[in-house]
């Protein structure tokens, strides 16, 4: 029976949190599917984050350590991962549906001769074959798909599986890499650090996002303090990014980020299909538009038809009171 190998991101001596959602997600495919959960750790120094894979439910973890890991770069990520592939043959190499996973996933795959399943939610099996739930059509269904060949590389839906201790025996095994710097065709020159805004979105569990409604930049400076009061991030829409009245790095849909919050406030968006297959995994839609025909009151749990400007910084204000923090 193969093995279910999970790509972990660590962070420091512990693991990120999309990679203890990959981890969950192995689980739940060994439950469906069988086999034992590999966690591949990759970095020039991750031995640390072993013991934090294994109390997430890794039976092993496989260490690929060199010092031209010490950033990310995707030719060494994806020489380092083939290595630990070789070394234990999965059946199911799992992604986080992050930066990384959405870059490694399609290019490992197509070096393996793989089948590719992108944002997994649920898994089980059909005539012994793998088989992946995956939304369609923009959220409005759920499709069941069968892998017809294996390995299967697939990434994983955010937030699909909430990460829980699961303590197994995370023996840490580290596989042999040969690196030189002439694989890597790109380097980084800098690191910018994005502020507010989008850089918590796929994380956060309250995001305020702002479409063509608001009528240009300075609103979003409502939607600012709004997200501040709750400890949310901020999103937008393709309209107000296309627009350039925000980053494109803010773009939430099916062109831009999928976000799985608690809570999801649309302040000016209309709903359109693109936009609502990124927040089809928010738990509560608040929708908060003029027009009362708006396709996003469908989706939402609750509406207010009304203009954003009376209701945002009343409702900013009291939060404020109600949290008491000014």
């Amino acid at each position: 029976m193969g093995s279910i190998l999970c790509y972990a991101p660590v962070a420091g001596d512990r693991i990120a949190r999309s990679g203890e959602e990959v981890l969950a997600a192995g689980r739940a495919a060994a439950g469906a599917a069988g086999g034992p959960v590999v966690a591949a750790l990759v970095g020039a120094r991750v031995a640390g984050a072993a013991a934090a894979a294994g109390r997430h439910g890794a039976s092993r973890v496989l260490l690929a350590e060199d010092a031209l890991l010490e950033t990310y770069q995707a030719d060494l990520y994806l020489t380092a991962l083939q290595a630990i592939v070789q070394a234990v043959s999965p059946r199911l190499l799992l992604f986080p549906s992050d930066s990384q996973g959405r870059e490694l996933a399609p290019r490992l795959a197509h070096r393996l001769g793989a089948a590719l399943i992108a944002e997994a939610q649920g898994f089980g099996t059909r005539d012994g074959r793998l088989a992946f739930t995956c939304q369609a059509y923009g959220g409005k269904a759920v499709a069941t798909l069968v892998a017809q060949t294996e390995p299967v590389v697939a990434t994983v839906r955010p937030k699909a599986f909430s990460p829980a201790e699961a303590p197994a025996a995370g023996e840490p095994t580290p596989v042999p890499v040969t690196l030189s710097s002439q694989e890597a065709r790109t380097r980084l020159l800098r690191k910018v650090q994005e502020e507010g805004g989008g850089a918590d979105l796929e994380v956060a569990k309250v995001v305020i996002g702002g479409g063509r409604g608001l009528g240009g930049a300075e609103a979003f400076r409502l939607l600012e303090e709004l997200a501040k009061a709750l400890r949310g991030a901020v999103g937008a829409s393709r309209a107000a990014t296309d627009a350039g009245w925000v980053p494109t790095s803010w773009q939430i849909g099916q062109t831009g980020r999928s976000i799985s919050p608690d809570l999801y406030i649309a302040v000016g968006i209309s709903g359109a299909t693109q936009h609502i297959a990124g927040v089809a995994s928010a738990k509560t839609i608040v929708a908060v538009n003029r027009d009362a025909e708006a396709p996003i009151f469908k989706v939402a749990q609750l509406g207010i038809v009304d203009d954003y400007r009376a209701i945002i910084p009343r409702l900013t204000t009291k939060i404020r009171e109600v949290t008491g923090k000014g």
